[in-house]
């Protein structure tokens, strides 16, 4: 009894050695392909514990999980580091294949914390977790964690301000923000009692920079806090690090080195950064300077920090960084210089932080070539980093614009107007006003920017600008004058032409005018020829014509029609002009009026006119100086008709020339065209009854006051497309069982959409995809002794979703005892086409399962052991 109770004291001395080591940590993972990541996870234990582990277990999310463990008597994927104040810096690697997208939320617990943890209860005894949230969403493009560049570990001195940084570096160019969260437990579950630190001011994460900021610890010990590190691209939140990192609070009379005010930079790819800085100690303590961040572990050309001159009391050090096009980055570069004092006493720090900001050099040589309708750019082809196509801007007259030291693309203070982009590397641009063709007159002005795949834009390039060459002849009307389907009219003028030389081109002249028909309008026909002797005959009526169709474009040459000198004048200055027609677009109540045209002159004003029911007139509505009119009040499912009149200008050689045209007709019917808002999906999975569950939100509650059924729709492969799988009938009915038949796969990707009053059909919800049931499992015990009881090994094979399988079981000797692909397994407890039952013992299994998953089949290795009981002898080796 001594001797047990003995050995009893001496198990229970030897667990806090096995548990009490965790101290710091975090899960970190950078893209393979698809859907394979490489994940890391970096923990921070006690030196002396006898618990630093030779493996840990990821738990995926996916209902699945992995061990990185020893292998031969190595640590397989996994990497010990000794540093200094007695830590292992320890790194377990390991690659995973998800099921397909979604959010996957990655844990990894290890029994226990360390000893004495002041702000959480009973430490000793509490499980560290970590965990990493990730979005798989093909759409975002290819995603890595940021890289957390500083140690979790620190130290703080009584009553002095403690500052940490993770210097995080999105190898993506992704932003990056943080906010504290709190210490976890077992099963990632938030710690029982846990409380922030106590301080004398505040304890708080900057949102941006990083910075933690402990003011003021009072009292020592050893301290646990959390933080999120959260990744952002495009506004959307796709990932979320929780670092759990720990600080060791000291009594000491030793104060902390004070660096310097540091500048920020912002340079050219190409620019030398180069700059020395001091850190001072007040103690004449020796300081070592230690800066991370993106510019320092680059792949080219990165930043170095050596020391300049050091002594007591001071550090002086020099950045050097010689950029270049690689470096080229959306968000600037965060750099965190940290200074340490060397003593004998505790070693304490200044943080402190600077930006670099590397822009792309802009575009060069941009120039502006004019017809008389349109204007071409061509600019060189920018030869720095990986350009993804360009920004075109526009505006008119001269801006004086000169980008300052720190100033990318094109503010919108300037006037300018993004009017395009080119991909690639195409460096030409036509600008004909979207079809509406540009203006006579108009001093057009345009800068360029190169585009990266971050986001980044390039410094704006020099401003080129350019007018339209004056037509020849100038075309100053295309109105419609009278409505009518075989007998309609449209009034065309021009200005009498003055700009020629009257002695090479002595007349008599002609005009010839030029019509396309609506639906081919580069298909133009001769209409009419007018001879004029003096020039004078610049008007044309068009008729008959169908003027209930729309537009009608129009263009004049003039030739000198001297005998022996005939020749069109001018050729290269020819303008086209089109009739005003009216785009209507139907709403609720209401109809938008978009005025569509392509002519050479400005139009500054529109009068709109509404037909009146009653006498069939057009009365005028109002006047705009807008290109759309939205006339509202209106009682869905009654027509209207619209006319417009547009009143406008041009100058041609030094004179100003007014005109008004009027348009076609154009009329409309007010509808509910407006689709409902979508609504909110969440999607789960209840795998013993082989069924998924839709739950959704219900729009009129919210942003919708007329939805009255929805429609679910389905696939079960994630890349097709989704179709509908079924309805329901009322607004109130918000959620879908979805019973799958036997022998197929559980997963599956679901959106719902809601129907109106008017059959208006809303944006498919947030598409969800489900793939987290277990298929297939294998049990590790059978008795085939002849009872009736457990004599056959047979798998569990949720709803049949698997058909094939290759399943080989080994003794312990390595001999082939049963294969098989049938996925019940069937195995009967006797030998492989010899017959006989096999000895009772332990038996080694691989099993290939092949299964059905959202992205295809899926090859899962199931490997353990079968314990056999058959009531046979002693397994021998030759068996």
């Amino acid at each position: 009894m001594k001797k047990l109770i003995h050995c009893l004291i001496l198990l229970l001395l030897s667990l806090p050695a096995f548990s009490t080591h965790n101290r710091a940590g975090e899960i970190t993972y950078r893209q393979i392909s698809g859907y394979t990541y490489e994940f890391t996870i970096t923990t921070f234990t006690y030196k002396y514990s006898a618990a630093n582990r030779s493996q840990l277990e990821f738990q995926w999310g996916d209902n699945t999980s992995s061990i990185a463990s020893i292998d031969s008597g190595h640590i397989d994927n996994t990497i010990i580091v000794d540093l200094p104040s007695d830590y292992y810096y320890n790194t377990y690697t390991t690659q995973h294949t998800f099921p397909g997208p979604g959010i996957y939320e990655i844990l990894v617990q290890d029994p226990n914390r360390n000893y004495g943890i002041r702000n959480i209860p009973n430490s000793v005894n509490v499980v560290f977790s970590i965990t990493t949230t990730m979005l798989i969403a093909p759409e975002i493009g290819t995603n890595s964690t940021p890289q957390l560049l500083n140690y979790p570990i620190d130290k703080a001195a009584l009553g002095h301000i403690f500052i940490h940084n993770p210097a995080a570096f999105d190898p993506d160019g992704d932003s990056i923000a943080y906010s504290l969260t709190v210490c976890t437990g077992q099963d990632g579950n938030p710690i029982s009692g846990y409380s922030l630190p106590m301080h004398s001011d505040t304890f708080y994460v900057d949102a941006v920079s990083g910075d933690l900021v402990w003011y003021t610890p009072v009292d020592t010990g050893k301290y646990n806090v959390a933080m999120n590190i959260m990744e952002y691209r495009n506004g959307i939140k796709i990932g979320n690090i929780v670092r759990d990192m720990q600080i060791n609070v000291y009594r000491t009379d030793n104060n902390p080195p004070v660096n310097p005010a540091l500048n920020d930079y912002c340079v050219i790819a190409g620019d030398l950064i180069d700059f020395q800085f001091t850190t001072l100690d007040a103690d004449n303590d020796s300081i070592r300077h230690t800066l991370t961040g993106g510019p320092l572990i680059v792949p080219t050309n990165p930043a170095s920090c050596i020391t300049v001159a050091g002594g007591p009391g001071f550090k002086t050090s020099r950045f050097y960084w010689q950029t270049d096009c690689n470096h080229i980055r959306r968000l600037p570069f965060q750099v965190t210089v940290k200074s340490k004092d060397v003593t004998n006493d505790i070693d304490l720090v200044d943080i402190d932080n600077f930006y670099i900001t590397v822009l792309a050099p802009p575009p060069l040589n941009l120039a502006a070539t004019p017809t008389s309708s349109e204007i071409t750019l061509d600019w060189e082809s920018s030869n720095c980093g990986a350009i993804t196509g360009y920004a075109i801007y526009r505006r008119e007259g001269i801006s004086g614009f000169e980008p300052d030291s720190c100033e990318n693309g094109v503010p919108a203070y300037t006037g300018f107007i993004k009017i395009g982009e080119v991909t690639g590397s195409n460096t030409t641009f036509t600008d004909d006003n979207i079809g509406d063709g540009l203006a006579q007159g108009i001093d057009y002005c345009y800068r360029v920017t190169a585009l990266y795949k971050d986001g980044a834009e390039s410094i704006a390039s020099e401003e080129a600008c350019a007018s339209l060459i004056p037509g020849f002849p100038a075309l100053l009307n295309v109105s419609v004058t009278k409505i009518g389907e075989a007998d309609g009219e449209i009034f065309v003028s021009w200005i009498k032409p003055r700009d020629f030389d009257p002695v090479a081109a002595s007349g008599p002249y002609v005009f010839q005018l030029f019509r396309s028909s609506p639906g081919d309008p580069d298909n133009f026909v001769l209409i009419d020829s007018i001879q004029t002797p003096d020039l004078e005959d610049t008007v044309f009526y068009d008729t008959p014509l169908n003027t209930l169709i729309y537009p009608y474009h129009y263009s004049v040459k003039m030739f000198n029609n001297t005998p022996g000198n005939r020749f069109e004048m001018k050729p290269d200055n020819r303008e086209i002009a089109s009739s005003l027609y009216l785009d209507i677009e139907a709403e609720d109540n209401q109809l938008v009026l978009t005025f569509r045209k392509k002519v050479p002159w400005i139009n500054s004003e529109y009068v709109i006119y509404r037909q009146n029911s009653a006498t069939l007139s057009f009365d005028s509505l109002t006047t705009t100086q807008e290109k759309s009119f939205t006339d509202a009040g209106l009682q869905n499912g009654i027509t209207y008709c619209y006319r417009v009149k547009s009143l406008g200008w041009r100058p041609i050689e030094s004179l100003i020339y007014t005109n008004s045209n009027f348009s076609h007709i154009g009329c409309g019917t007010p509808v509910d065209v407006e689709p409902p808002c979508p609504p909110f999906l969440e999607v789960r999975s209840e795998c013993d009854s082989f069924m998924n569950v839709l739950t959704w939100t219900n729009p009129n509650n919210s942003c919708a006051d007329d939805v009255v059924r929805y429609i679910i729709y389905y696939s079960p492969d994630y890349d097709a497309m989704l179709d509908s799988l079924n309805g329901t009938s009322k607004a109130t009915d918000t959620i879908f069982y979805h019973k799958l038949e036997s022998g197929t796969q559980l997963a599956g990707c679901y959106a719902v959409t809601a129907i109106d009053s008017f059959n208006n059909e809303s944006a498919f919800s947030v598409i969800r995809c489900v793939d987290e049931c277990v298929l297939y499992e294998l049990p590790n015990v059978f008795t085939p002794n002849g009872d009736n009881i457990n004599d056959v090994y047979v798998s569990y094979n949720l709803n049949n979703a698997i058909q094939k399988v290759d399943m080989k079981i080994f003794n312990r000797f390595g001999v082939l005892v049963y294969e098989t692909d049938d996925p019940a397994i069937n195995w009967n407890g006797q030998y492989k086409n010899k017959g006989g039952n096999v000895a009772s013992g332990v038996y080694y299994y691989i099993c290939d399962v092949y299964e059905p998953r959202i992205i295809g089949t899926m090859t899962r290795t199931l490997t353990g052991f079968i314990h056999v009981y058959t009531g046979e002898g002693t397994l021998m080796p030759n068996e």
